[in-house]
């Protein structure tokens, strides 16, 4: 094709896809008539299945008419905007695809079982007891906060307000009251 010719059809597409960031939809039919089965036939030889094809040739004219706005005829061709907006689709599926594999794979390898192992009940029962002694040789002050920010979910500065005292005090004594935690919940029982 003679260059005279190449630059007037991207000229023209150029004017279509500013046309369609107007929301022109005769322009719009007009792209998605030449660009679409070239976007399909692009994906089927980039080895994507026929109706994955179509579903990302149908994506990426949609994703024109959503950012045709954006579209510069100085910057890059028509052409290469739309088949660049095509590949990083292409690209997001089978990121989408290879995510969903692997978190398919782990769920595999790890079954979640509705009802835990009888040693995994009476290591979680003595674990609780260990926190509730632990909790019951807390000063009263530590009780306070740690309930507060613990059980009753509440950020620091609703503590603050809610016991009267310095951000400063709430963090020292959560601080104080884990490392207590801590250190009665490693000695051997």
């Amino acid at each position: 094709m003679p260059d005279r010719q190449i630059q007037d059809r991207r000229a023209k597409f150029a004017r279509l896809i500013v046309a369609v960031g107007r929301k022109d939809r005769d322009a719009f039919s007009v792209l998605f008539e030449y660009f679409a089965p070239r976007v399909k036939a692009m994906m089927m030889r980039a080895g994507v299945p026929e109706q994955r094809a179509e579903d990302l040739a149908q994506d990426t004219m949609l994703a024109v008419w959503h950012k045709a706005h954006l579209f510069d005829p100085a910057g890059a061709g028509p052409s290469a905007w739309i088949y660049t907006i095509a590949r990083n689709l292409r690209i997001d599926a089978l990121r989408r695809e290879q995510r969903a594999q692997r978190a398919e794979g782990e769920a595999l390898q790890h079954p979640e079982s509705e009802q835990p192992l009888p040693d995994a009940r009476l290591s979680a029962s003595e674990a609780e007891e260990k926190v509730r002694a632990g909790l019951a040789n807390l000063s009263e002050e530590q009780m306070k906060v740690v309930t507060l920010s613990f059980f009753e979910n509440r950020p620091h500065p609703e503590i603050v307000q809610a016991l009267g005292i310095p951000l400063g005090t709430v963090k020292s004594r959560l601080r104080l009251a884990m490392k207590r935690l801590r250190t009665l919940l490693e000695e051997p029982q």
